[in-house]
């Protein structure tokens, strides 16, 4: 059980990845650029964030390659998709630090058996290895990621698709409106609300009044942890 600021109070959790857990999309737009530039595509950081960040790799790329009226085949597609990976990969070794107060909070959900999920349009190879390195890698019942989905957020797919997954994990012992959401950016918090899902929102990404279509807002995962 979360209990949150407005004073409701959530029986389960579900996750989004990047720009929740960890700052992981820096290191994305550098792995999507050293992808597209030999191909003579690249798109800015401020295109990243207005444009791309909410899109998986796959719809990014599509995204990347439509916007310059460039065909793209599946192949080619898969090829890039598994470059890019391959460069993230290499990234994050690297350097890779958790937002404050989010190990937190998942360490101190799961001592309180709350069933916990992530929702993610990242790939699971992309986020296996950092929950291990964070050493929460366990605590999750149910991971939901690109590669399980047709289509990225803002579609509903996704959250329906974990909360379903994480009910039946947990014998159905809670509901939408007892199951809360945490995500970073306005394509996520369309998702889980169209879900059915509560939604904290949280300005890693995003300026608060770009998120205000949440449940309610915080500048920090650390204001949920209880004393």
């Amino acid at each position: 059980m979360i209990s949150l600021p407005n004073g409701m109070q959530a029986e389960a959790v579900i996750f989004d990845f990047d720009g929740v857990i960890v700052d992981t999309e820096p290191l994305h737009h550098a792995a999507f650029t050293r992808a597209l530039e030999p191909l003579g595509l690249h798109f800015s950081w401020q295109e990243y964030v207005e444009t791309y960040i909410g899109f998986d790799d796959r719809d990014a790329f599509k995204h990347a390659f439509s916007s310059k009226n460039k065909p793209l085949s599946q192949d080619e597609l898969r090829l890039l998709i598994d470059q890019k990976a391959g460069y993230f990969q290499e990234i994050i070794r690297s350097d890779i630090s958790p937002y404050p107060g989010v190990v937190e909070l998942v360490s101190q959900l799961h001592t309180c058996n709350t069933p916990l999920a992530i929702c993610s349009g990242a790939l699971r190879s992309d986020i296996d290895p950092i929950l291990t390195m964070l050493g929460i890698a366990d605590y999750f019942d149910i991971i939901v990621t690109a590669d399980d989905v047709a289509v990225s957020k803002p579609d509903p797919e996704c959250y329906q698709l974990a909360f379903q997954r994480l009910q039946s994990a947990h014998h159905d012992s809670f509901s939408k409106e007892t199951t809360i959401a945490i995500e970073d950016t306005p394509a996520g918090i369309s998702a889980a609300k169209a879900a059915g899902l509560l939604v904290c929102a949280v300005t890693n990404s995003y300026p608060a009044d770009r998120l205000e279509q949440a449940t309610f807002v915080t500048d920090s995962l650390a204001h949920l942890i209880n004393p």
